[in-house]
């Protein structure tokens, strides 16, 4: 899973755009993989929701709607196996996912649906970088930006995960621009 992981961050943010979703693509195929040696074990879904989340992200469109309903299917998965696994990673890509997602009828997406799975991932891991920036950006996206800025700056401070720069300096950097972008209007 190490390895997944640090190729995720690679493709995520060292990797130009223009190559990220064929990169994705083969690195989904990969996680499945992984899921599939490890049943029952919780981790292995988060990651593989995450890469196929990345991917639907890459992507776009109504293309991408199968891949985002998969990844739903993976953290669900998860939460069920073990839902406090990766400092309550699923709920938190989740929570994600409701609130990028269209809803009804094209797709599952749900504010409020979104705001609940965020925060249950925010109490888990309170001082976290991912549940931080990702909370701070959902107020944002909600018409909250005042509320916002106190948790993207917890995610500016937040402390350093071993063996994660990568992913700490590029969600510091997306927290600082949008930071940025609230203090510019």
């Amino acid at each position: 899973m190490a390895e997944l992981q640090r190729d995720w961050e690679v493709i995520r943010y060292q990797t130009a755009a223009s190559e990220r979703e064929k990169r994705f693509e083969a690195l989904a195929s990969r996680a499945h993989a992984v899921s599939e040696s490890f049943p029952g074990r919780s981790e292995p879904l988060v990651w593989e929701g995450i890469i196929v989340s990345s991917y639907a992200g890459e992507k776009g469109g109504l293309g991408a709607l199968g891949l985002v309903k998969q990844a739903k299917a993976l953290y669900e998965a998860a939460i069920q196996i073990d839902g406090n696994a990766l400092d309550g990673s699923a709920y938190n890509s989740l929570g994600v996912l409701y609130y990028k997602v269209p809803g009804w009828p094209l797709g599952f997406g749900d504010k409020a649906k979104a705001a609940e799975l965020l925060q249950k991932a925010l109490a888990m891991n309170p001082q976290g970088i991912d549940p931080n920036f990702f909370y701070g950006e959902y107020l944002v996206e909600t018409k909250q930006a005042e509320k916002a800025v106190a948790y993207l700056e917890r995610a500016v401070q937040a402390p350093a995960r071993p063996g994660r720069q990568v992913a700490d300096t590029g969600r510091r950097e997306e927290a600082r621009a949008l930071l940025e972008k609230i203090r510019s209007r």
